[in-house]
């Protein structure tokens, strides 16, 4: 049971790194490339990034339907394929249309594969007593994050051009589709038949910990879409561009399971609290600070807390469910996708007001603080 519970955690992993990783991340470092090649506005390279954030809030919702056909496997399995295509066929034309469908459809997969991909994961770790292994699989994102910061770096030193970026970055994701396939095997019949039931008195922490998941979606994404940028367009940190979302990725590769430590220790709701606030002075110093110091924090305290905050608001939504947790890790989900959906048009328009992110990051921050004050009121475990 152990070794197929590590095999089962290890394909969430994967499918989190493809689908999150690199389908809704993989924009970040390749966005340079495309703004200087193509001319792309901020303004425009923010609605790209807010159709792949609205199609992301829609396929939550449609996740949460309980009357989808199908095994979650199925499901999420299919999206991580449309996730890979999606994100290859972004070579096909230089054409905004058609990047905003595409970045949509991405995001519609993208939130299947969350929703379906650790609903089964969880349950099927809880079932044989490994919750633990649940950090493995949130892992993914931060891995995936990682894995594509190299490639996208080591790719363009070789002087492919943004094109080349996406396809590579759609084959990894294919390859990824077939680990997952044969990693995670079929669920057994009924598995997923059983419906979503709230005990009463977990209504009114749900309701505060989907309000505050919405404002960390906000909170973190404008700096998550445009730091690359940020520093590309900081002549003297111009340096640190190819370096900058690695170090993302790799400080998210260890958070889940650092944030799933603290919480074993404060409990879920002030572990929760507490990455939002750290993600918060992440996001401020972001813009408050222009030295390669300052910016590499940054990038740390992105990188380290926002899969923490996504695992830990996952996990503790599925702890105040019974019965399948699809429809309330999806409602999360919704809520998280419209906070990001606004984010980076919001981003995007104001950085023409001043030439400059110091507006929408404090923002982005101050959605954070938020956060943390509303979940810091919890007093349970």
């Amino acid at each position: 049971m152990g070794s197929g519970a590590a095999a089962v955690a290890l394909g969430g992993c994967i499918a989190l790194a493809a689908a999150m990783g690199i389908g809704r991340f993989v924009y970040t470092p390749i966005l340079p490339f495309m703004v200087e090649t193509l001319g792309l506005s901020q303004a425009q390279a923010g609605l790209v990034a807010s159709a792949n954030f609205l199609g992301y809030l829609l396929g939550a919702l449609a996740a949460a339907k309980a009357a989808l056909p199908g095994g979650r496997r199925r499901w999420f399995l299919a999206a991580l394929a449309v996730s890979a295509l999606t994100t290859a066929a972004m070579a096909a034309e230089a054409s905004l249309t058609l990047f905003i469908v595409l970045r949509f459809a991405g995001g519609v997969a993208s939130a299947f594969v969350l929703v379906f991909a650790s609903a089964l994961v969880l349950d099927r770790l809880a079932a044989v007593g490994r919750p633990g292994l649940s950090a493995l699989h949130f892992a993914g994102v931060g891995a995936g994050i990682a894995l594509s910061a190299l490639l996208i770096a080591g790719l363009a030193a070789r002087g492919l051009e943004w094109r080349g970026l996406w396809l590579a970055s759609g084959g990894l994701s294919l390859l990824a589709f077939l680990a997952v396939f044969r990693l995670i095997p079929p669920e057994p019949e009924g598995a997923a038949t059983k419906p979503v039931s709230r005990v009463e008195g977990n209504r009114r922490r749900l309701v505060a910990l989907i309000f505050a998941y919405g404002l960390f979606g906000f909170g973190y994404v404008i700096t998550a879409t445009f730091i690359s940028t940020l520093v590309r367009l900081t002549p003297e940190i111009a340096w640190l561009e190819p370096y900058i979302w690695l170090v993302v990725g790799l400080a998210a590769v260890p958070s889940v399971a650092f944030w799933t430590w603290v919480a074993r220790r404060l409990g879920t709701a002030r572990g929760f609290a507490l990455a939002c606030l750290a993600e918060g002075i992440g996001v401020a110093l972001s813009v408050l600070g222009s030295s390669a110091a300052a910016v590499f924090a940054a990038a740390i305290l992105l990188g380290g807390t926002f899969m923490g905050i996504t695992a830990l608001g996952l996990v503790y939504a599925r702890a105040l469910t019974s019965g399948d947790p699809r429809r309330s890790i999806a409602l999360m989900t919704a809520a998280f996708g419209l906070g990001q959906m606004i984010g980076p048009s919001f981003a995007g328009y104001a950085y023409g007001f001043g030439n400059s992110f110091l507006l929408p990051s404090l923002v982005a921050a101050t959605a954070l603080v938020v956060a943390f004050a509303l979940t810091m009121q919890w007093r349970s475990r």
